[in-house]
């Protein structure tokens, strides 16, 4: 079985293994685990950012920063497809008392026009707007590269007025592989940036939350709260210490999205998107078939990928998955639709 649902299948490799048995280790809750002790300042040095903290998932780093940042009643401006809105089990509220002001973008990313529009002044009335969430690299969107320009604007519009913003930047180094450009030239317009180890790179587990300190400070007490406060976790920074020396290693990832994406093109009734970075997504309207019917197809062929609407479905190219899983993807699909 070909798996291409997400990179978040990818198992952690030999050296990863060794790092995790040899790690130094401590109390983390404490402070005194070395080894996550070296990958939040690591971390917080790679994304330009003073201080950073070793969370579970991409989804709590999230939710710590959207609690940190805002207080509750408070709007939160962001994109209709954000992981936020989309995957997170309506978080913003639910953790953070928050109403959401949904912006429908051309690319993932509010035009500073819209942000003037989204925002919301305190009053009497109404307890204003508290926070900006940008995402990038976009996944619902189909793993777009937003530009730092589009970024950037954003994000001062929203300063302008005195709100946050916290950037969701699972994939943020998919999208500096695609657009070749420091990841620092995307975050810098962040006051917070989540990103994840346990995607393109590879790591078994966990994701980094950075900001200044003073923030890392609050969202420490806040992961506390979130039932995040964890032991002995070097065994599982460690290999995330490997991780992020594996940014180098997501141009390939791309390479072979490019080569998925031409061979699933030729495929009768399926209509695929020209990817950006790593995913690749197939409206399979054309097979006559929904896209529930066509993964199950799929699967017995061996492949697996994973639903992203009522007719599309997406690929995931990954670090587990080398040239010859690529082809070999490409002939089962051809052969399960000829």
């Amino acid at each position: 079985m070909i798996d291409c649902r997400s990179d978040t299948v990818t198992t952690p490799d030999e050296h990863m293994r060794e790092t995790a048995a040899s790690a130094d280790v401590g109390d983390d809750v404490y402070g005194e685990d070395p080894t996550v002790n070296e990958l939040e300042r690591r971390a917080a040095e790679r994304v330009g950012m003073d201080a950073a903290l070793f969370v579970p998932t991409g989804t709590m780093g999230n939710q710590i920063a959207v609690r940190v940042h805002t207080e509750r009643g408070q709007e939160v401006l962001t994109d209709r497809k954000s992981h936020v809105v989309k995957y997170e089990l309506g978080g913003l509220a639910q953790h953070a008392g928050l109403q959401v002001r949904m912006l429908d973008t051309e690319r993932g990313v509010p035009t500073p026009e819209q942000v003037a529009a989204g925002y919301v002044d305190e009053d009497l009335h109404r307890p204003g707007t508290g926070l900006l969430t940008l995402e990038n690299t976009h996944n619902a969107r189909g793993g777009l590269a937003i530009d730092p320009d589009a970024i950037a604007a954003a994000a001062e519009a929203a300063h302008e007025r005195d709100v946050p913003v916290h950037l969701d930047g699972a994939r943020v180094f998919n999208a500096t592989t695609a657009l070749d450009v420091p990841v620092t030239d995307i975050t810098d317009h962040a006051d917070s940036v989540m990103f994840c180890l346990s995607k393109g790179l590879g790591a078994p587990v966990g994701s980094m939350l950075a900001g200044d300190a003073d923030f890392i400070e609050r969202a420490r007490r806040t992961r506390k709260l979130f039932g995040g406060g964890m032991r002995q976790i070097g065994i599982v920074a460690g290999p995330g210490l490997d991780a992020l020396e594996n940014v180098s290693d997501l141009a390939a990832d791309h390479d072979r999205a490019d080569r998925l994406a031409a061979g699933l093109a030729d495929v009768d009734g399926f209509d695929v998107s020209d990817p950006e970075t790593n995913i690749v997504l197939a409206d399979v309207a054309g097979t006559g078939l929904d896209a529930e019917s066509v993964l199950e197809r799929l699967e017995s062929a061996g492949v697996l990928a994973t639903q992203f609407g009522p007719t599309t479905i997406r690929f995931c190219t990954h670090r587990d998955l080398d040239d010859a899983d690529i082809e070999a993807v490409i002939d089962r699909v051809t052969t399960a639709f000829e």
